[in-house]
């Protein structure tokens, strides 16, 4: 057993049972778990959410990671960043917020560093990207469209934690459809718009999406929020307000999964509050085609696999043999 697993506060029967649970999963035949995102084959809908998983070398500790359906980049700006100032991150009541602003090492040191690497991996790899302004996105878009072998680009154009672009860019419908137009242009590949729930109408910004040539959509990033440090008196992040996520937000999520699908007719990616393979069926029977998980890998490393093998067993057991049948289907 690798000593690494007992650092992460798991003792020493949780890591015995989840190397067990790996080996049935593997030894059992389920139903048919593949899923295709426009174009994207993967063996699974369970992807890693944008700036929870770093660029997988940190989880490829715990498990082999390309058990995964896919996986999405630590968000990519034109310059590396060095994100805002401590703190950075805090707990809340089922959740947490986050004002990491987008520390990331630039897309350059990206095809340099890590690129190599993750190309490796034999399942899809998706870039997440941010712009300040709609130029950036296009040459991101065209930038990353000159690797061979990545999967799509995710239009990041809902990050509250950034003074510039990210959530300014999705929270109107013009603006937004901007933004995806220009990563369109740039790029080939598939287009993944990720969108804020941080608007008053998410259908009329998932519309402008898919008319900018967006081939799918991803949602929800964090929601607004923010905390006061009662000892001195002032909100706790430096820009006030912070990004909520975790199982407090899993309802505004369904929810608006739910309405993006009865409006626009492309593939939808649900995140938000994902930690287990209920929630997984849940985004899926409101219309999601793939999932996410974000906020649950820092409490579990192993709450992605634990969903595809729940997953799995679900749709044995109801007699489902392919998971076309169940998108949508409480609608």
């Amino acid at each position: 057993m690798d000593e690494r697993f007992l650092n992460t506060g798991w003792n020493r029967y949780e890591v015995e049972r989840a190397e067990k649970l790996q080996r049935q999963t593997d030894e059992v035949v389920f139903a048919d778990i593949s899923a295709n995102i426009c174009g994207i084959a993967m063996k699974n809908p369970v992807m890693v959410a944008s700036g929870t998983f770093g660029f997988g070398e940190e989880y490829a500790g715990f498990y082999d990671i390309s058990r995964l359906g896919a996986i999405v980049t630590k968000g990519l700006t034109l310059e590396p960043r060095c994100g805002n100032p401590p703190p950075r991150v805090y707990e809340t009541p089922a959740g947490m917020l986050n004002s990491i602003g987008l520390e990331n090492p630039g897309v350059e040191e990206f095809i340099r560093r890590e690129w190599p690497r993750l190309c490796r991996l034999g399942i899809p790899v998706i870039a997440n990207i941010d712009g300040d302004t709609v130029d950036d996105y296009y040459r991101m878009a065209r930038r990353l469209s000159e690797l061979d072998g990545l999967a799509a680009v995710e239009a990041n154009i809902s990050c509250p934690n950034v003074e510039k672009g990210g959530m300014a860019f999705g929270q109107y419908p013009e603006s937004a459809y901007e933004a995806v137009k220009a990563v369109r242009e740039g790029t080939n590949l598939p287009v993944i718009a990720k969108l804020s729930p941080n608007v008053t109408d998410i259908q009329k910004i998932a519309e402008a999406v898919v008319d900018a040539g967006a081939d799918a959509v991803s949602l929800i990033n964090t929601l607004q929020g923010m905390a006061i440090d009662i000892h001195t008196k002032k909100p706790l992040f430096c820009r006030t307000f912070a990004g909520l996520s975790g199982p407090a937000v899993k309802p505004v999520a369904v929810r608006m999964v739910w309405q993006v699908y009865e409006t626009v007719k492309v593939p939808i990616i649900g995140m938000g509050g994902i930690t287990s393979w209920r929630d997984a069926v849940e985004f899926i029977l409101a219309g999601a085609s793939a999932i996410s998980v974000g906020t649950a890998n820092f409490v579990d490393p192993f709450a992605p696999l634990k969903i595809i093998s729940g997953l799995r067993q679900y749709m044995t057991n109801q007699g489902i043999k392919t998971l076309n049948e169940i998108i949508g289907a409480a609608h």
